[in-house]
């Protein structure tokens, strides 16, 4: 038996090459463990690549295996599961990345006890820790949606967190997301969790792209149609070739497998960096105008 903290340094990573274990204490100690070993450079790494590359790399994000699958074993309460919340957020302390990810669940189809109770946990876990995002997979085209588990979301996830931190702008919600049809891996925040198809440490670059594409959209105004297609497509592929530079090269400093390199275009409150401004430069009154879904597929395609 491993005591709690008592994991040789040089032991460390073979030890928690896999953290499942039925014992809550040396679980928390693995999953510390595993990410710490393969993470502690991550922001020192990236602060060296911004001055050799030109290249502002403004956050650091790790993601994690869906907690409610690598719980299973040791956890028997929701507060079991808030312990490994707390254990996450001490590993943002530590290797001084911006936010974690990967307190999840997917359910399309069905929940067991365990993804209950993360759900449930969900209420204390983002209220008692500062960077750690979760999110919920409640359905999909194949297997329609889980309806006990949007009930639950609905009033755990959603309105019990909002109220909850209702004094801070009910932000505990920017780190919450629901997903219907979810990737078997999705790499970004903020719904961002580690994929059990992938590989078991991949490096993945994500570069914004909406203040470039709004830009090009300015020098194109009044012109048909196809040119606003072919503008896009044009500039996503080159923002997206700015990140694959940066991708191989954090891989080849850790190690790693290179993982995805692509342009994010999101909501964003910091002026020209939004999803909402590309929208309106292509001519919608407004965010929810009719059109909305075709501009936002085609950004998407």
């Amino acid at each position: 038996m491993i005591e709690q903290g008592k994991l040789l340094t040089s032991e460390r990573f073979h030890l928690a090459s896999v953290c499942c274990d039925a014992d809550l204490d040396i679980l928390n100690e693995k999953i510390h463990a595993k990410i710490i070993w393969v993470a502690k450079d991550l922001v020192t790494t990236g602060k060296t690549i911004d001055l050799e590359f030109g290249i502002l790399i403004n956050n650091k994000h790790i993601s994690v295996t869906p907690i409610a699958l690598v719980g299973g074993q040791a956890c028997r309460s929701l507060e079991d599961f808030v312990t490994i919340a707390k254990t996450l957020d001490q590993v943002v302390r530590d290797t001084g990345v911006n936010f974690l990810g990967g307190y999840s669940a997917l359910v399309p189809k069905g929940m067991t006890l365990t993804d209950e109770d993360l759900i449930r946990s969900i209420l204390q876990a983002p209220t008692q820790t500062k960077r750690v995002c979760g999110s919920m997979n409640s359905g999909s085209t194949k297997t329609s949606i889980n309806m006990d588990a949007v009930k639950l979301i609905g009033e755990e996830f959603i309105l019990g967190t909002a109220e909850a931190t209702f004094d801070s702008k009910s932000f505990c919600c920017a780190k919450l997301v629901i997903f219907c049809n979810v990737l078997d891996d999705n790499p970004f925040m903020a719904g961002i969790f580690h994929g059990v198809t992938e590989a078991d440490v991949v490096v993945n670059v994500g570069v914004s792209g909406p203040d470039v594409i709004k830009h090009v959209l300015e020098s194109g105004r009044g012109k048909k149609f196809e040119v606003l297609c072919k503008t896009v497509k044009k500039t996503a592929c080159k923002v997206t070739r700015v990140g694959q530079p940066v991708t191989q090269e954090v891989s080849e400093r850790f190690c790693v497998p290179f993982g995805i390199g692509g342009s994010l275009v999101r909501p964003n409150p910091a002026n020209g960096d939004g999803v909402a401004e590309i929208f309106e430069e292509m001519d919608l009154e407004s965010i929810g105008a009719t059109d909305t879904t075709t501009a936002l597929a085609l950004l998407s395609d």
